[in-house]
């Protein structure tokens, strides 16, 4: 029988339909995930300034809050991407923990064979956890070097001294080290799944997947750990 007029009336956008299924879901998490992704390569890059001097890294800093002043008002064009990242981190975790629900419901633990947990990979199996610590991590990490709001820091610190008092910190530098390994993971399932979730997967060009994952995790995992490495040797200081 077909659908009365009110009833095909009622039924929402098609964007809204779409992000109500698993598939739309994906395509959040891919999106988002691709958002994230280019955030933390373009972090890892002008945090390279460390090894240069901390008047390069202050003067970096700086220019991220001048961004296209005095064309636009200080700070606006920061506080825009700034603006962009939250939502993706936001959109990124509701996204997740409302597929998880799905595949729950879909997939019982008590019908969930070993046979496929065992077969599944070390970093899917993790995403949930590995994702829980990187998103402490980050309000740390904001709490730490973006608001100095932590008792490591003097009233007078620049942005360079702020880094080299955190990373000189056993607790702090060992958290840093945690949330990056735990990075790691996160970034190579996702480089891995994100071609799959928007359906860009070929079973001939997996092994170029793989490649972009693991090279994808080693640089920017990499770099992030020689910086506070770098610190607790006294490369940098």
């Amino acid at each position: 029988m077909a659908a009365s007029a009110p009833e095909r009336s009622k039924r929402s956008p098609f964007i809204v339909e779409l992000y109500r299924s698993a598939l739309g879901k994906k395509y959040v998490m891919a999106i988002t995930g691709i958002v994230g992704l280019g955030y933390v390569l373009a972090h890892m890059i002008g945090n390279l300034k460390l090894y240069q001097s901390a008047a390069d890294f202050n003067l970096y800093a700086e220019t991220l809050r001048e961004l296209l002043y005095p064309i636009a008002p200080e700070g606006l064009v920061l506080n825009l991407l700034r603006g962009v990242l939250i939502l993706a981190l936001v959109g990124h975790v509701v996204a997740a923990w409302q597929l998880t629900l799905m595949n729950r419901r879909a997939r019982p633990e008590s019908y969930r064979s070993k046979r496929d947990y065992v077969a599944a990979d070390f970093a899917a199996r993790t995403m949930r956890w590995t994702g829980v610590i990187v998103l402490l991590f980050i309000f740390y990490h904001l709490a730490d070097l973006t608001w100095a709001v932590t008792p490591l820091h003097e009233a007078d610190f620049t942005v360079y001294d702020r880094v080299i008092a955190s990373f000189s910190n056993p607790a702090s530098a060992g958290f840093y080290i945690l949330a990056n390994l735990a990075l790691g993971f996160h970034l190579y399932h996702g480089v891995w799944s994100l071609f799959q979730s928007m359906g860009w997967n070929n079973r001939r060009f997996n092994h170029w997947r793989r490649t972009l994952a693991i090279a994808f995790t080693v640089v920017v995992v990499g770099g992030n750990l020689s910086f506070v490495i770098s610190v607790l040797t006294g490369v940098i200081s």
